[in-house]
C-alpha cells in the first residue's frame, strides 16, 4: 500500500512496509471496534424519560469482561507486533550481508559528503572519489556505509530505501543497503540540525553496471586534481570522533 505512494528501492523496503501495514491493520481494526462499541453504548444508555440512571461500580463479572477481554486481546496483538518488529530489526540491523562495496557518509551543516571507494575497492586510499550531496551506487549490489557527523546530530534518511539512521558526533555508525531500482531518489536530513536544516537535501543515483562505471570514470577525472583533500577531510572527522569519545567518558 505504501509503495503506491513511494517506490520500494531497496531489498528491505518491502519488509518494513509490511510491518507498518501490519501495525496499521491491527490498530485500525481495534480503533473501529472501540468506536462502534463506544457510540453503541452512548446510544443504548442515553438519557430517556421515565428511566433512572444507575450507578455502575464495574465489579460484576458481566461488567468487567468489557475491560478484561479487550485487555487480553491487546496483549496478544502486542506480542504479534513485537515478534514481527524483532524479525525486521534482525534482518535490517543484525544480519548484515557480505559487502560488495563501502561508502563513507559525512554529515555536516548543511550538506552531505560521500566518499566512494575508487578502482581499488578500498576506502582511505588515493583513488577515493568524493562527492557532495550526490551519492552514486549500482543496482543489485550490497553497500555497507560508515556514517559520521562533524558538528551536530543529523539523520541520514532515504525514504525510497526505507532507511533512516541518526548520525551522532563522535561515533562511526555502520549500516547497509542493497538498491533494487534504477533512478534518482531523495536523501534527507530527518533531524532538526540548525537554521539550514531544510536545505540539507541530497540525491542517490542508482544505475546499471555500465552507468555506474561511466559515473565513476567521469568523477575520477573531475576529482583527480583534488586527491589531496582526502587526508585533511578524514583527519578532521577522526579528530572530531576522538574528541566526542573522550568527552563522553568524562
Amino acid at each position: 500500500m505504501i509503495s503506491w505512494l513511494l517506490p520500494q528501492a531497496s531489498t528491505f523496503a518491502s519488509t518494513i512496509d509490511g510491518l507498518v501495514l501490519l501495525i496499521a491493520v491491527i490498530v485500525g481494526f481495534w480503533l473501529i471496534v472501540a468506536e462502534v462499541v463506544l457510540f453503541g453504548f452512548i446510544f443504548k444508555f442515553r438519557a430517556r424519560d421515565g428511566i433512572r440512571g444507575q450507578y455502575v461500580s464495574g465489579e460484576d463479572k458481566s461488567q468487567k469482561q468489557w475491560v478484561s477481554y479487550p485487555h487480553y486481546a491487546v496483549v496478544v496483538f502486542d506480542i504479534i507486533i513485537i515478534a514481527a518488529a524483532l524479525r525486521v530489526w534482525n534482518e535490517v540491523k543484525v544480519e548484515v550481508p557480505p559487502a560488495d562495496e563501502q561508502i563513507r557518509i559525512i554529515a555536516q551543516q548543511w550538506s552531505w559528503t560521500f566518499v566512494h571507494a575508487g578502482p581499488d575497492g578500498k576506502l582511505d586510499t588515493r583513488d577515493d572519489i568524493r562527492t557532495v550531496d550526490d551519492m552514486y551506487v549500482q543496482r543489485d549490489r550490497v553497500y555497507t556505509f560508515e556514517l559520521h557527523a562533524r558538528d551536530v546530530v543529523h539523520s541520514f534518511s532515504v525514504p525510497a530505501f526505507r532507511l533512516k539512521q541518526d548520525a551522532v558526533p563522535g561515533r562511526a555508525i555502520r549500516g547497509w543497503f542493497k538498491p533494487t531500482l534504477e533512478g534518482t531518489f531523495d536523501i534527507q536530513c530527518a533531524e532538526m540540525c540548525g537554521m539550514g536544516h531544510g536545505l540539507m537535501a541530497g540525491r542517490v543515483h542508482i544505475g546499471s553496471a555500465a552507468q555506474y562505471a561511466a559515473w565513476m570514470t567521469n568523477l575520477t577525472k573531475i576529482g583527480a586534481a583534488g586527491t589531496a583533500m582526502a587526508p585533511t577531510l578524514m583527519a578532521d572527522v577522526a579528530a572530531h570522533d576522538h574528541a566526542g569519545t573522550a568527552g563522553g567518558t568524562r
